[in-house]
């Protein structure tokens, strides 16, 4: 079935058609989320409560952009809502538990382990701005208007957030390079 169908089913009720989308959708959404929020567990929340929102305005679904578009966009929003609401207070728990353990022994790990923890030291509009642009492929027009910003704004984040990014992996880069050839 096409989403077209599968919406049409669900707004009468259908659980499996209610079903269908999420299989089809699901990842994308959580994958969004967890770029955007840097956490898992927060990730998993944000991404069901816009499924629920999304059931719950599917009626309001128009179809003049895709049903990935939509959920998209419903995903994005709800991460930036609690972004908005976060307090600036780091999360000591989770940053000793991201320092724990030895370093994993391959290199393709270690770098996305490292590029993780950069992206998590990033302030939240810093790593919004970032992840909507350089990973989702949002235009600053379209992150601007999601964000609610100037596209000054968004174009001057993501230039500071990059500038962050080689700050914070600038060290951590020569700190693996010189560990791997000693």
């Amino acid at each position: 079935m096409s989403d077209a169908q599968l919406i049409a089913a669900a707004r009468k009720g259908d659980r499996r058609a209610m079903a269908a989308l999420y299989t089809a959708h699901s990842g994308r959404v959580y994958s969004v989320v967890r770029r955007m929020v840097g956490d898992d567990h927060l990730a998993e929340d944000l991404s069901q409560d816009a499924w629920v929102r999304a059931f719950e305005k599917l009626h309001l679904f128009r179809g003049d952009s895709s049903f990935g578009t939509w959920m998209h966009r419903l995903a994005v929003n709800s991460a930036l809502n609690r972004l908005r609401r976060q307090s600036k207070r780091p999360d000591v728990e989770a940053a000793a538990e991201r320092q724990s353990g030895p370093p994993p022994a391959d290199e393709t790990v270690l770098n996305q382990k490292l590029l993780s923890q950069a992206l998590d030291r990033l302030s939240p509009g810093y790593r919004t701005v970032l992840v909507l642009h350089d990973v989702e492929g949002l235009t600053h027009d379209e992150i601007a208007e999601r964000m609610g910003v100037a596209v000054g704004t968004s174009k001057s984040q993501l230039h500071k957030a990059r500038a962050r990014m080689r700050d914070l992996l600038s060290p951590a880069r020569a700190k693996n390079e010189a560990g791997n050839h000693v």
